[in-house]
């Protein structure tokens, strides 16, 4: 799996690349100076050890003073911080330091409001694979540091069957049964979580052993009731599809224990935060 540090050196290359001309041009190498971070709209703040991390990347000698941590509720217009040393490394620093905060902040906002409401139902909110390629690490982290859940990395550490997968399998019981076989001949143990189109489709994921929780995907409210008759309470229910900010209270009051948003990291309004110069 991509570690964090590499990320940020990619990231770092496609901004600097064979160096930062502009600062080159106007700024003396030797100039020392200090730079402050303003958040300029309410929201939990997320990215604050990725700043740590780049700015350490960039140049080791930069000193990072946060008032802030990751997960803080933050008032605008607010200065959480500043970094001092020189302005080359700064300026290098800048772009990829606020665009990733502001990201991530976006992100850990967004969940946090969702926590909130369906924290007081126990019911726990889980991220999905709609992210930004390549920036999955950190958009997940962000998700966490909002109060949210992870759901799979990937495709590799957790069996999530589809509608899809149940289409080209010939059913969902068939392919539940493939899915048994394969685990029990390769001896694999990791969770498995089946989607359901309807009723029936529930009853046959429901008498698995191996499924772990059940996924109902765009039910209305009054068919997730029904669901959540027919589980009495056997499996972990999850449920997912056009789940927004007008609806989540009607649904984490619906008795089930998982709400997943591709929303989280997929449609999201990055925080305005700078970072300014003294």
């Amino acid at each position: 799996m991509q570690t964090i540090r590499e990320l940020i050196k990619q990231a770092l290359q496609e901004d600097i690349g064979a160096g930062d001309i502009t600062t080159k041009a106007t700024i003396p190498i030797e100039q020392i100076g200090e730079a402050k971070c303003y958040v300029k709209e309410n929201c939990i703040i997320a990215g604050v050890e990725l700043a740590r991390m780049i700015c350490n990347e960039v140049d080791p000698s930069l000193i990072i003073d946060f008032t802030v941590k990751d997960g803080d509720a933050i008032k605008a217009i607010n200065c959480i911080g500043n970094i001092k040393g020189s302005l080359h490394s700064i300026l290098k620093a800048e772009r990829l330091l606020l665009n990733w905060m502001q990201r991530m902040s976006g992100i850990a906002t967004k969940t946090n409001y969702f926590v909130e409401v369906a924290n007081k139902q126990q019911v726990k909110i889980l991220d999905t694979r709609k992210t930004t390629p390549n920036c999955r690490i950190i958009e997940k982290w962000a998700v966490k540091i909002g109060g949210g859940h992870n759901h799979r990395f990937g495709l590799y550490d957790e069996v999530l069957i589809k509608d899809n997968h149940i289409k080209a399998s010939g059913g969902i019981a068939k392919a539940i049964k493939a899915c048994e076989n394969y685990f029990f001949v390769n001896k694999i143990n990791l969770p498995v979580v089946v989607e359901v189109k309807n009723a029936a489709e529930f009853i046959i994921a429901k008498q698995s052993e191996i499924v772990t929780r059940i996924l109902i995907d765009n039910f209305k409210q009054e068919n997730i009731y029904e669901i959540i008759e027919l589980n009495n309470g056997v499996k972990k229910i999850e449920v997912s599809g056009n789940i927004n900010e007008t609806n989540i209270k009607e649904y984490a009051q619906s008795g089930i224990d998982y709400i997943s948003i591709g929303s989280l990291t997929h449609h999201i309004k990055s925080i305005d935060i700078s970072l300014k110069i003294l």
